[in-house]
């Protein structure tokens, strides 16, 4: 599909023209502009005029469009390319100077093994054949940002929006994509590993009748079932429970391209307090585990799939890594860490339109998109806000 009609396709309910033109002229910029991905590269990819840079500012951070409808396109155009196996949820962690930019906090994040000050964000993917391609994002904001005052009010954010913990972000994004989408059947897959309340979100999957596999705490207290429930009268670590009993199985990992790779996991059906979707006997869950050739324990998962193969089941756990790639070439090749502006919408317009470009790239049978005349646009006619201050300093 060439880009014009892909972005005409997603864009095509902002009521103005020239908001149109620039979403096309942002998202090309992000596919032909190497390196980072500042606002004056951008411009500079795709028009001559020295006004160029302000207007995709403004498009960005300060045009009041509506994100909303166009992940839903983007949703729908990217099944269109083929049925969605699983859908993954991943985190993209953007290092930031300063207190100033909408969600900004220090936390710990596990993958650099160091604390940073940074915004969080939780993406919602659809595993199309090997690929895996983002189509909606949820930022995470901290207590603090959504009860004051003045902290809403500089960074825009809406008065419906309030605080809710990573394990809500992703139920809220579920029940996004279960609105959205045919692929009905599609199960959950997410790293939840370092949440204390992935109970929570169990829970919450498991009364909308949701498959899912997630990675979850090594600390989480599970109840043993089947033939080792009477061996084990009350709760017990999940990392205690898969590594107790039985010898490991060697399973085969199928990954997105086809290839396999062989496995030492441990697992077992278990309970999980709280959680019931029927009579407790009936309805187990199954925790497993991957041995390390040290033979420490892996990444602790439960699945609520226990009629498929643990073959199957610890292939769609492997999907995770797959997510954490999609991210980083988000961030590397389009930008995903280079958006300038501090405010709420700016932010989801900016995710928006790196999510469109990073799909259209991946799933596109178009050549690579080069600089058209559609893109050297007339700035003369361009009639969005004035920038406020706070945005242009980024």
């Amino acid at each position: 599909m060439p880009l014009n009609d892909f972005t005409e396709r997603l864009f095509g309910n902002l009521r103005r023209a020239d908001q149109r033109r620039w979403a096309q002229a942002y998202l090309a910029a992000l596919l032909i502009t190497p390196g980072k991905k500042s606002v004056r590269r951008l411009a500079d990819a795709v028009s001559a005029s020295p006004t160029a840079m302000q207007s995709l500012r403004q498009f960005v951070s300060l045009s009041p469009w509506d994100w909303e409808p166009v992940m839903r396109e983007l949703t729908r155009w990217t099944e269109g390319q083929g049925p969605a196996s699983a859908w993954t949820l991943g985190r993209a962690v953007m290092p930031k100077r300063g207190q100033r930019s909408v969600g900004v906090h220090r936390c710990f994040d596990p993958s650099s093994g160091r604390t940073l000050n940074c915004q969080r964000g939780l993406g919602a993917f659809l595993c199309i054949g090997a690929v895996q391609v983002p189509v909606d994002w949820r930022l995470f904001l901290p207590a603090p940002w959504t009860e004051d005052v003045q902290l809403r009010k500089r960074a825009r954010i809406p008065d419906t929006v309030e605080y809710r913990p990573l394990w809500a972000h992703a139920l809220d994004l579920v029940d996004t994509l279960t609105a959205r989408t045919a692929s009905t059947g599609a199960p959950v897959v997410a790293d939840m590993s370092d949440d204390p309340d992935v109970g929570l979100l169990l829970r919450g999957l498991s009364q909308r009748g949701r498959d899912f596999v997630v990675a979850v705490p090594q600390h989480l207290k599970v109840l043993p079932a089947g033939e080792r429930a009477s061996n084990v009268p009350g709760p017990i670590s999940a990392k205690d429970h898969a590594s107790s009993g039985s010898s490991p199985e060697t399973v085969l990992i199928s990954t997105p391209d086809g290839q396999q790779q062989s496995r030492r996991v441990h697992s077992a059906l278990v309970h999980l307090p709280g959680v019931r979707t029927g009579p407790a006997a009936e309805y187990p869950y199954r925790l497993f585990t991957e041995v390390l050739p040290d033979n420490r324990t892996g990444a602790m998962w439960i699945t609520s799939l226990t009629h498929r193969s643990l073959d199957n089941v610890a292939s769609l756990a492997a999907l995770r890594t797959c997510t954490g790639t999609a991210v980083t070439a988000m961030e590397s090749d389009f930008g995903l860490l280079d958006f300038e502006g501090r405010s709420f919408p700016g932010w989801y317009h900016h995710m928006t339109l790196v999510s469109a470009a990073y799909t259209y790239q991946r799933l596109s049978r178009s050549s690579f998109p080069q600089p058209s005349p559609c893109c050297s646009l007339n700035i003369s006619d361009h009639t969005q806000e004035q920038p406020q201050n706070a945005e242009l300093r980024g």
